[in-house]
């Protein structure tokens, strides 16, 4: 019953912590950040092929306020953020969760985003595990880069991490004429990258301030999930069964092929 009890809050703390540092309407799913929608990528301008670490903070939802660090890389739309959940701050996390998750090889994830097959990969290398669900689709990914006009507005200039940055109003509005504003930090020293990016969306404000940049391509080989890795068709079974496994194994379902 112990067991039991322990493999059920890791379990909740797990499909519920994602849901809720996710963007809206993506359920479940990487968080904010991880994922680069058409209207993202316009923040970045020509840059849409690099790596950078990242620092995700959400405040004013229903998790209150939370910070999580990650790596994330880009390629043409396609995306792979890193993080470990050890790692996050805030948000209603149960006491003593992250340590638990640690020691079931569940605190590292990497979530992988393909736009052109359709799929997101979540990947847990502590399980050698990933799920591979359909994306769920947002207005921003429905769209094509090319239908977005852009409007940028000066409004200053400030210094972030060192970097000379002019401070942006930047407006994306889709054919429909559906607006996203954000404030975007674009670094002069750096090719005008934006080395911080706050978008308000509802009562939900999301900073995402980026760090040790490199313009390299990436591996095309980091947007495919380890191909000796066990698959799954969703999260949940994932979960229960890669958790079962290692708490003595309580006849749960076989991994999905």
């Amino acid at each position: 019953m112990k067991k039991l009890h322990l493999l059920t809050t890791l379990l909740l703390t797990v499909l519920g912590l994602i849901p809720a540092l996710a963007q809206p309407g993506r359920m479940p799913g990487p968080p904010r950040g991880a994922q680069f929608d058409a209207v993202t990528c316009k923040l970045f301008g020509s840059h849409q092929a690099f790596s950078t670490t990242i620092e995700i903070q959400t405040s004013g939802g229903r998790e209150g306020d939370v910070t999580m660090p990650g790596k994330i890389s880009l390629d043409a739309g396609k995306s792979r953020f890193e993080m470990n959940l050890s790692e996050v701050k805030g948000g209603k996390m149960p006491a003593g969760a992250a340590q638990h998750m640690k020691a079931m090889g569940m605190d590292s994830m990497i979530a992988i985003t393909r736009p052109d097959l359709k799929l997101t990969y979540v990947v847990y290398p502590g399980l050698q595990s990933y799920a591979a669900m359909p994306a769920q689709t947002t207005a921003g990914e429905d769209v094509k880069p090319e239908d977005l006009q852009v409007e940028t507005t000066e409004l200053g200039k400030e210094t972030i991490d060192g970097h000379d940055c002019i401070k942006n109003k930047v407006v994306v509005t889709g054919k429909d004429g559906t607006q996203h504003e954000s404030t975007v930090w674009n670094a002069t020293d750096l090719k005008s990258f934006p080395v911080k990016i706050v978008t308000q969306e509802k009562d939900n404000t999301v900073t995402m301030q980026f760090k040790d940049i490199s313009f390299d391509k990436p591996a095309a080989s980091q947007f495919d999930p380890p191909a000796d890795y066990t698959k799954y068709d969703d999260m949940q079974t994932m979960m229960q069964t890669e958790m079962m496994k290692r708490m003595g194994g309580m006849g749960m379902p076989p991994a999905q092929h």
